[in-house]
Formats: structure tokens, C-alpha cells, sequence
């Protein structure tokens, strides 16, 4: 979720006249962080990935699923480790660490330590994440479980928290006509501070409308009768027919997702990373699709992007520009939860064809202190957002020595990757964040894609692999990928000749800066994972040519070929991506009524199923792979992947 500050926190209006005093200062945090390590190398690959989940409490009388409000409870055993293991210095012992979330009933949890660039720690990565869970669940009570899911289908409903709690739509921090506040977590204010300040500073409710799924009996046109729900004219200005009205920040905030973030050797590889990462967002998002019901509804999406880019959308009607420019600064094309809009390396000028709004006059401060025009546009484009959360006791700060108003906006900018900076006075070096991915039902699955994209930057450090397109396709991709069924039926674009530029060259920084339509085309999911003869080589053989050319045990072997199996059959449409799951149990169930309404019964059996899988007591071929027997190595290094029960 970002930067834990603790504190005294300020109401909208409070924080609204310390805005310039953030924004400036955030900035020169940056430079002087920027100017003090701009010439750091040679740190080791380090990565680890965060996982959040959620807390489900089964009512087995009344077949009923809710949200477990224990989080609050939970949080402070589950840390209990890691504080001796702080008082002790034996820190590299834990195994876990865990953090709040937005919502009561979420945690989140990643590796105790990160892991580093031996292969074998692959290895790793499944077993750390069950022992996560594990963790978890050894606190709860026998009637509830911890899941990896992306959004709980009744989120919203009536009683879809337990204990139930009320809503308070004429007051409070929300106003929300179906998302309590009591079900933000209470013990750090930022959560609380943040949904508030956002509908404060937008002058209204945030509004999330996603098209409903069209079944044979679904109204049309869909629209709903929201006076039992204490409706008003805000409201109704906000509803769209044949579309899933949410108002609330939980809404977004409450879903779950999967994230890894890597430590780069330095600066450049970072930017360079960060560039080639940004174009691959859309492609995973597609590929781990897992949030196709909002509010009780099939939706006619597969993803949960938009809903949390509405969530804390905190522009105004100014700045969105469905008002003259009079009190605000910028017309604002997008939320501050989106997809990214600019590359930030040198070798990505060229494809930024998509006008960039920014804050002129840091711009200038940061290229007259030492930070190319690149980089310095990136950063004045995110400080374009004003601070939405503020704490007294952090307005004035030793710039030279703290972060804090540079981490403000930073980490309220929540893009589809984040460049990050070192903190300061820190061993941690530059890294990446990439952050688009769903979180899936098992174990299993998430050490697949997290062990996939973390391969993937090994491949394209080593081969030098270029996948820049103009940025403007990388967001129509996003789009792209959220529809139903994109996975398996949507077209992407996608760079055709990967391989032979040599992105940190002179010539092809030259050649880049002058991008050319021939350079890119429409691919599909498959084609862009698997391959398509003579015309793309696909980034699963590319992972395995690289393999090939490295020191690879057996275990190791068998663990990534399973992996890279798994993640195959997902891009050919062999197996189905969670979100087409999901829906084709909700659509098979029998007292579905083909209305696109998902009802407790529904709920309760689908979550009931959910936790079988996720605890390996049900094997769905649909979902999942079997287990690979320990892979045999030729003498001409070729790797065995063969499927066998293991």
C-alpha cells in the first residue's frame, strides 16, 4: 500500500495548504537522493514478491461467505517475529514479514529476506509462500480461511463483512452507500485519511462503473433501484446503465494483487528495465485475469484495473476537463492509479508519443541540479498530484537526510511500474516494481508468474532483448487486456524484431528516437509467449535458450520447466486464466439464473471451492498442471518437461 507513516493525520483542508511545501520538497529529496547515488554499481540481483490476501469467514448453517474483519487482530502476532528479530539483530532468520492493507479483513505478506541471482532460489519461492499462508491460517479460527483471491465477488453486498457492519452514506470518511468505513483498517490512519481526503479533494464520491456481463435474462437496459440503499442525486448523476455502480475507495483498494519488485546493478539497468517492463504490464495483466465479479455481478471484464484506477480517482472536474481550467493547475488525463505514461530511459525518448503533463517549473529545477530531461520529466509528471495524506509531525524534514515528502507522492502514484529510488542512508539499492499482475488462487500459480517475469529480466539483461513500442500502444494494450476473454481472444501490439537491436548502443539509441510503425504488429497472448514460426521466437524459448547457457541443477531444472509450463498452457488458452474460471463456475452453478446476479449460495460454494484448490485437495485440469517428475538434461543440454503426477 505504500508509506506506513505513523502520526497526527491532517484533514484535506489542512494538508491542502502544505501541498506546494510537499511538492517542492519532495523534489529536492529526489535530487539530493538522485545526486548522492546517481553513480552507485555493481549491486546484486535481489527480488522478492508481495503477496496480499484475504480473510474469509464460512457460515456453513446459512451458506453464507463473508469478509473476516481480524486483521487488526491478527497483525500484531504475525509481526511478533520479526520484532524480537529486530531487538535481537538476528533479522536474516525470518522468514516472513507482514504489513497491513487497506481493509480489515487483508494482509499483506512477503519473504523475510529478499531473494539474490542464484537460480536455486527459485526453489524457494513456492515453499515460502504456503509457509505465508500457513502462518495465517494456524491464527484463525477453524470457521475461516486465508485466501489469495483478487476481489470477493459479494464485496458490497449486504452483510458481506463479518460481524456485519452498517453503512454511513450521509457521513463518515466514505459516504458510501455499500462499503462500511469500519471495514478500512483501523490501526494506521492512512487508510482512513486517504479515502476521505480523496472524495474531499475530487468534491465528491468516487464513481466506478463497470459493464455488467449481458446474460440471456439480464435487464437490459441494466439499471438498479439504488433507494433501498439510501440513494441520492449524486448518486443518480453517477450511475450509468448496463454498469456495476461502485462508490467507494474499498472497492479498489480492498482487491488483492501480486507484485515483484527487483533491485537493479544501478541506475541505468533500472531505467532500462523499467522501460522494457512497462510494455510486458498489459501482457501479464491479460494472462493472470482474475476478477470478473464486482458487487455480486458478472462483469463484462476480467481484471480489476479500472476498478481500483476509480477507487482514488481523486481529480477534479477541472482537472478531468468536464470543467473550465479556472482553480486548478492541469487538465489531468488519468487517475493517479494507472497505467504508465511516459519511458524513462534514454532509449524510450523517442517512443513517448503521448503528451506529457508536467510541472514546468520542477522540471527546470531538476535539470539545472544535475538530472537529465528524461528522468526529470518522469518525476515532474508524478508531482503533478497533490498530497491526499499528511502527517502533522512529518511537514518539516531534513531534506538532505529524509524522503518522507518524495515517497508521499511517490507511493500515490500507483502506476503499473514504479522506478524507486534508494532510501537514504540505505544499503538498498535502484529498483523496479511491477505491479500489474492478479493474484491467483494457489500456491502454486503466483510462484509461476513470479519466478516467469523475474527469469524474463534475467533474459532481457543477458540478450539485450528490446520490446519498446510508442507508449500510446502500451496503453491501448492495457485496455485490451482487461476485456473478457483477452487472454485467449484479444490482439496486442507488440515489437516484432526483439533480438537483433542492440538497445544500449549509440546507433540504436539513434535509431530509436525515430520509431517506426514496421517495428510493431498485432500479436496474440500465444504468439507473444510461445512463439510463432518465422515471424517471433517467443519469450518462453528465449527463457529456455537462456537456460540452456547456465549452470542448472536438476531440482532447479524441474522446478523452472514446471513453471514455464504452467505459464505455456495458460498463454495457449489450454488452461483458462482464473478470471474465465471463476466465471464458468458461477455460470455451470445450479441456481445461477442467468440474470448475471452471483448470490450468497453462489458465493459461498465458489469460495468453498476456491479454498479446496488453494489447499491442494481438489486438482482442477482446467486451472492447473500436474506435477513435472525431476527433469532429465541431455548432452546437448536440452531440458526435459515432461508432465507426470509428482
Amino acid at each position: 500500500m505504500g508509506l506506513l507513516t505513523e502520526g497526527s493525520p491532517l484533514s484535506w483542508e489542512e494538508t491542502k495548504k502544505h501541498a506546494d511545501h510537499v511538492l517542492k520538497h519532495g523534489i529536492l529529496q529526489f535530487i539530493n537522493l538522485y545526486n548522492k547515488l546517481k553513480d552507485r554499481k555493481h549491486d546484486q540481483l535481489k527480488w522478492g514478491d508481495e503477496i496480499e490476501y484475504i480473510l474469509v469467514r464460512f457460515d456453513d448453517a446459512n451458506q453464507k461467505a463473508q469478509l473476516a474483519l481480524r486483521a487488526p487482530d491478527l497483525l500484531p502476532k504475525l509481526q511478533e517475529k520479526e520484532h524480537k528479530a529486530i531487538e535481537t539483530g538476528e533479522t536474516q532468520a525470518l522468514h516472513s514479514l507482514w504489513r497491513p492493507e487497506y481493509a480489515a479483513y487483508m494482509v499483506e505478506g512477503t519473504p523475510g529476506q529478499p531473494y539474490g541471482s542464484y537460480l536455486a532460489c527459485f526453489n524457494l519461492v513456492e515453499g515460502n509462500m504456503r509457509r505465508r499462508r500457513q502462518e495465517v491460517q494456524k491464527l484463525l479460527h477453524s470457521d475461516e480461511a486465508v485466501l489469495c483471491f483478487t476481489a470477493f465477488p459479494r464485496l458490497g453486498c449486504p452483510s458481506f463483512t463479518f460481524p456485519p457492519l452498517k453503512v454511513t452514506p450521509r457521513d463518515g470518511v466514505t459516504h458510501s452507500l455499500f462499503f462500511p468505513d469500519d471495514a478500512i483498517f483501523p490501526a494506521h490512519p492512512r487508510y482512513k485519511t486517504l479515502s476521505r481526503n480523496i472524495r474531499q479533494r475530487r468534491g465528491k464520491k468516487v464513481a466506478i462503473n463497470v459493464p455488467i456481463f449481458k446474460d440471456k435474462k439480464t435487464p437490459s437496459p441494466f439499471v438498479e433501484n439504488l433507494a433501498e440503499f439510501n440513494d441520492d442525486p449524486e448518486t443518480k448523476a453517477a450511475v450509468k446503465p448496463d454498469h456495476i455502480y461502485m462508490d467507494a475507495m474499498g472497492f479498489g483498494m480492498g482487491c488483492c494483487c501480486l507484485q515483484v519488485t527487483f533491485q537493479a546493478s544501478s541506475i541505468d539497468e533500472g531505467r532500462f528495465l523499467y522501460d522494457q517492463l512497462t510494455v510486458l504490464c498489459p501482457i501479464l495483466l491479460s494472462i493472470s485475469a482474475a476478477a470478473p465479479i464486482f458487487r455480486g455481478f458478472l462483469a463484462d471484464v476480467d481484471c480489476r484495473w479500472d476498478v481500483i484506477s476509480g477507487s482514488v480517482d481523486d481529480r477534479t472536474d477541472e482537472e478531468k476537463g468536464t470543467a473550465p481550467l479556472t482553480t486548478s493547475r492541469f487538465h489531468i488525463p488519468k487517475s493517479r492509479y494507472d497505467s504508465v505514461d511516459c519511458y524513462i530511459s534514454p532509449w524510450g525518448e523517442g517512443y513517448n508519443d503521448v503528451k506529457l503533463v508536467v510541472d514546468e517549473d520542477l522540471v527546470k529545477l531538476m535539470v539545472e541540479s544535475g538530472i537529465d530531461n528524461q528522468l526529470a520529466r518522469h518525476m515532474a509528471h508524478l508531482f503533478i498530484r497533490d498530497p491526499v495524506s499528511l502527517f502533522s509531525e512529518k511537514i518539516n524534514q531534513d531534506d538532505a537526510n529524509e524522503s518522507d515528502h518524495f515517497e508521499n507522492i511517490q507511493s500515490t502514484n500507483w502506476q503499473s511500474m514504479r522506478f524507486k529510488p534508494p532510501p537514504p542512508n540505505s544499503p538498498i539499492g535502484w529498483r523496479v516494481e511491477f505491479r500489474p499482475m492478479e493474484i491467483q488462487m494457489t500456491d502454486f500459480e503466483n510462484a509461476a508468474f513470479v519466478v516467469f517475469i523475474v527469469l524474463l529480466t534475467r533474459v532481457i539483461i543477458s540478450f539485450k532483448l528490446n520490446f519498446l513500442i510508442p507508449i500510446s500502444k502500451v496503453e491501448e494494450n492495457m485496455k485490451e487486456a482487461q476485456k473478457r476473454g483477452a487472454s485467449r481472444t484479444g490482439k496486442f501490439y507488440f515489437r516484432k524484431d526483439i533480438l537483433t537491436e542492440n538497445v544500449n548502443s549509440a546507433a540504436s539509441y539513434q535509431k530509436c528516437a525515430k520509431p517506426s510503425k514496421n517495428e510493431y504488429t498485432k500479436m496474440s497472448i500465444d504468439e507473444i509467449f510461445n512463439g510463432k514460426e518465422g515471424e517471433f521466437p517467443g519469450l518462453i524459448p528465449l527463457i529456455k535458450d537462456y537456460l540452456k547457457d547456465v549452470d542448472l541443477d536438476v531440482d532447479t531444472s524441474c522446478t523452472l520447466l514446471t513453471y514455464l509450463r504452467f505459464i505455456r498452457k495458460k498463454a495457449s488458452g489450454d488452461l483458462q486464466t482464473t478470471a474465465t474460471w471463476l466465471r464458468n463456475f458461477v455460470e455451470k452453478h445450479p441456481e445461477y439464473k442467468h440474470d448475471s446476479v452471483v448470490s450468497e449460495k453462489i458465493n459461498y460454494d465458489l469460495m468453498k471451492a476456491c479454498q479446496a484448490i488453494a489447499n491442494g485437495e481438489v486438482h482442477d485440469s482446467n486451472l492447473l498442471i500436474k506435477r513435472m517428475k525431476p527433469a532429465s538434461i541431455s548432452e546437448d543440454g536440452e531440458v526435459s518437461d515432461e508432465e507426470e503426477d509428482f
